[in-house]
């Protein structure tokens, strides 16, 4: 914060050199270093902070945290420096606490919520119910900072320097209450372990993400983290225990004697019962605690349906009224990029639009807007550069077997040749119609809608960027579908 000092002994911290510092500020980039500041060198799956110690010091660093192995990397330059010397087992956890201390706030109600689909979506409903319960409320993530107060945020779990001043900032706004997401990555880097919870959800859990965490367990545990580390004992969890693994994760949360609350499909403190879809929406009925509610919602598919379960059961957890949590549900809009109707054919086939960009969110995605369409449904996927590439040809086959014409796009390739992710995927789909330009793939699958028919545009969601190279180029699949919409309705003028 602007101005201010804090000294080591304020933020928990001891020099192993014995020396003090006052400090003005805190950094994990070297260059953002100024006088005064703490530089947090850490450890890297590539390369370790500590071989930028000697630029921090240069900048006037006067504190550095880091771990042994940091420590010695940059012994010649400590050795010459008067700065403290602040040494963790680890500095990411060190760091996060330090951020929680030196910002100094929080909204006072806050939720995190993890899984390997439906983050946004849930921490977005649950901020949409408290804001119609009267609440000054934001979600944080992948679309950022949105509600009573925004930001742009450029990761779904930001750095710990970045997300504690986003929520002080937040709670200096007059916000109260916050929804939060909670990557893999974020917990495995102890990101959020300075944040103060009231409760924390968990949707599900299926395959992502390999291309960071060395195991398929190794990826469970860094989201069982939320609940093993992050959430305090006293707080609640909010288990979808009909997911894979939900038993594992209730069994975590009770471990430590959280309190938790189940939910799910068939079974759960709050459960599923009848759904009867229409054409832009459906009407559920929610079973809590013997108590049914029945309740239309203005969102396309069932799992959209489990999102709001879990939401609402997040915002039940915090303390509020559950019939006044149920009344607010038919007033939930969709999530941008989230199963989005992004446009309508004159004939009446839809497009939509949904970020859904693993084997079983692509599954799902379809799966859950089959009853929805009374014509041929139609896929177009792709998949990203850079990322886990054991899941290319599943992304494939859970389009191949739930949609009736799929097209194979270019998604993100980043530093990776197009043409050989597309074979990957097509592997899955060896009846898939290939179209590497993704803007040709959507005027085509536009194209080919009859009337009754549904495309489905899947794997980028709200993203207004296509990742080639080292560019970002501009795009938006709702953007561009729209525009397909209109140019071949002859709406264009």
């Amino acid at each position: 914060m602007l101005g201010q000092t804090k000294t080591l002994f304020q933020l928990g911290l001891t020099a192993r050199n014995g020396r003090q510092a006052t400090l003005t500020g805190l950094a994990v980039d070297s260059r953002e270093v100024r006088d005064g500041y703490l530089f947090a060198a850490l450890p890297g799956s590539r390369i370790h902070g500590a071989e930028f110690i000697q630029y921090a010091l240069r900048m006037g660093a006067s504190a550095i945290l880091t771990d042994a192995a940091g420590a010695q990397l940059a012994a010649t330059e400590l050795g010459a420096s008067e700065a403290a010397l602040v040494i963790s087992d680890d500095p990411r956890e060190a760091l996060a606490r330090t951020a929680a201390l030196w910002f100094g706030g929080q909204p006072k109600t806050m939720v995190a919520v993890t899984g390997t689909n439906g983050k946004t979506s849930v921490a977005t409903f649950v901020r949409q119910i408290w804001t119609l319960l009267g609440h000054e409320a934001i979600n944080l993530g992948t679309t950022g900072v949105e509600g009573a107060w925004s930001a742009p945020l450029a990761h779904t779990t930001p750095e710990p320097i970045t997300l504690h001043r986003a929520l002080a900032e937040a709670a200096r706004q007059g916000v109260t209450h916050a929804a939060m997401e909670a990557s893999s990555h974020g917990l495995d880097q102890r990101r959020l372990d300075g944040v103060t919870l009231a409760a924390a959800g968990f949707t599900n859990f299926t395959q992502d993400h390999l291309d960071y965490h060395a195991t398929f367990e190794d990826y469970f545990a860094a989201k069982a983290g939320l609940f093993a580390r992050v959430l305090p004992e006293d707080a609640t969890a909010v288990i979808n225990i009909d997911a894979d693994r939900g038993v594992d994760m209730a069994a975590i949360a009770e471990a430590r004697n959280c309190p938790v609350i189940t939910v799910g499909r068939d079974s759960g403190d709050l459960h599923l019962g009848n759904i009867q879809v229409d054409s832009t929406g459906q009407v559920v009925c929610f079973m809590h605690h013997g108590t049914q509610y029945v309740r239309r919602l203005g969102l396309i598919g069932s799992f959209q349906a489990e999102n709001v379960m879990l939401a609402a059961a997040l915002v039940i957890a915090c303390g509020e009224d559950p019939q006044h949590v149920f009344d607010t549900l038919e007033h939930l809009s969709t999530v941008r990029g989230r199963m989005q109707l992004a446009g309508t054919r004159d004939n009446g086939a839809t497009v939509f639009v949904d970020y859904a960009h693993t084997p079983d969110a692509i599954a799902t995605a379809l799966k859950a807007l089959r009853p929805h369409v009374v014509g041929r449904l139609i896929a177009i996927v792709g998949a990203g550069g850079d990322r886990d590439a054991t899941k290319r040809p599943l992304m494939g086959q859970a389009a191949a077997e739930n949609a009736d014409v799929v097209f194979v796009t270019d998604d993100n390739p980043r530093s990776e040749d197009p043409a050989s992710i597309r074979a990957a995927v097509l592997l899955g789909a060896p009846d898939a119609i290939e179209v590497g330009d993704r803007a040709e793939a959507i005027l085509r699958g536009v194209d080919a809608l009859g009337p009754g028919d549904a495309l489905l545009i899947a794997g980028k969601g709200h993203e207004t960027g296509q990742v080639v190279g080292d560019d970002v180029l501009p795009f938006d699949d709702a953007e561009q579908a729209s525009v397909a919409v209109a140019a071949l309705d002859g709406r264009l003028a």
